[in-house]
């Protein structure tokens, strides 16, 4: 017979247990976790989901509460999973910070190097307004939503209690980050061929004209073309970055739950 104490420590062991692989996961995550927003809001927004989505996710709590050791262990696991879909989403999104850093280095901007506030490092002038603007891209597309209803299925994909092995977490890193750098450098080839035909033309000027210092006459109109070509093709490259990234987490999904 169901007691009242048996049916409340179900549920604030569940509740725990729910929270531990959300927290886990929004304190990576793009957009939601980003090192600009306070501690204090991700973690009452981990709180939040974890409570709306105790209903849903209930069924998958294992009852009764087992013992310490087993506990333990499950809260572990809990912690693998949501540190693996929160990494896997933030090493998409570091695409445009890889798109940025090489479109710097091929545009003479690479040596301005800034704080990039979604990486929580330095990084280029690009590669810091791609990822905050990129940031913004996510609310603004509610893809943010993709991230939260990716985590309510991820219970179907990795219940409690069951963990991917090493191999198979290593195989879905290693297709995440290759996917991830192929995106950034898509995202930059108008620039990468935009440089060749300017060290191609620096080439010709300089053995026309070898007096002429053509590395100062060239390198401002490099970098008003770069910005140039930047503003003609950014709604592009966001739109080719989102369709990358939902892609990327529906295959994260996919091949996990093979």
């Amino acid at each position: 017979m169901l007691t009242l104490e048996t049916f409340l420590s179900d549920m604030v062991f569940g509740f725990f247990l729910i929270f531990v692989r959300l927290g886990t996961a929004l304190m990576i995550m793009p957009g939601l976790g980003d090192s600009f927003v306070p501690q204090n809001i991700r973690l009452f927004m981990a709180l939040g989901l974890s409570f709306v989505m105790l209903p849903l996710t209930l069924p998958f709590v294992p009852s009764p509460v087992p013992g310490m050791n087993m506990m333990l262990s499950l809260i572990f696991m809990e912690f693998v999973i949501g540190l693996l879909i929160g990494t896997v989403a933030r090493i998409l999104m570091t695409a445009l910070d890889t798109a940025g850093m090489i479109i710097a280095s091929t545009s003479g901007l690479a040596n301005a190097q800034v704080f990039n506030p979604s990486m929580a490092a330095q990084g280029s002038v690009v590669g810091a307004f791609l990822s905050v603007t990129g940031v913004l891209f996510i609310f603004a597309t509610n893809l943010h939503h993709m991230l939260i209803y990716g985590l309510v299925e991820s219970y179907q994909m990795f219940p409690i209690g069951g963990i991917p092995d090493s191999g198979s977490m290593a195989d879905l890193m290693a297709r995440t980050v290759s996917v991830s750098f192929m995106t950034g450098l898509q995202m930059a080839i108008p620039f990468i061929v935009l440089t060749l035909m300017v060290n191609i033309l620096m080439g010709v000027l300089s053995r026309l004209m070898p007096q002429l210092q053509v590395f100062i006459l060239v390198l401002p109109v490099q970098i008003i073309l770069t910005l140039l070509v930047l503003s003609l093709t950014l709604s592009s490259m966001y739109l080719f970055w989102a369709t990358q990234f939902q892609d990327g987490i529906t295959f994260f999904y996919q091949s996990a739950g093979k």
